[in-house]
């Protein structure tokens, strides 16, 4: 049985379109899940009502980007979520490095770090009521 060369050249078109389709819908997905979660949420608000960071970013408008999903920075399981948000301001940008652990008896993620750190080199913890620190990620 013989295969024409334009039936085989439809057939990997087809198949190239339809592969492209889905790792976009599964990243479009993932970052959805990322958005969406509760250790991502936590960590925005808690940026959002930091006064300092906000000025210094030139926020609002404060705009959330999407996670680099192959950040070796970023890691989640079951109970530990660490990750790092790209952030931008009218003034500048940084990366919102957070740290959540979920709490195994309410089932709910508790933030135990939030760190924002600007361009400049500037590090500002959010969770620190002074707001300016010198504190590192590790």
């Amino acid at each position: 049985m013989r295969v024409s060369t334009s039936k085989l050249q439809q057939l990997t078109i087809f198949t190239t379109v339809l592969t492209g389709a889905g790792i976009g819908t599964m990243y479009y997905l993932m970052q959805k899940n990322f958005f969406n979660s509760e250790y991502h949420r936590l960590a925005v608000q808690r940026l959002e009502t930091c006064s300092v960071a906000m000025e210094s970013l030139g926020a609002p408008p404060l705009k959330v980007h999407n996670i680099h999903l192959f950040d070796r920075n970023n890691h989640v399981d079951h109970y530990t979520a660490q990750i790092k948000i790209p952030v931008t301001g009218s003034k500048t940008g940084g990366y919102l490095y957070t740290s959540s652990h979920r709490d195994p008896i309410t089932n709910r993620w508790n933030l135990k770090m939030a760190v924002l750190q600007l361009r400049e080199g500037q590090t500002i913890d959010l969770l620190n009521t002074q707001g300016l620190d010198t504190a590192v990620w590790q």
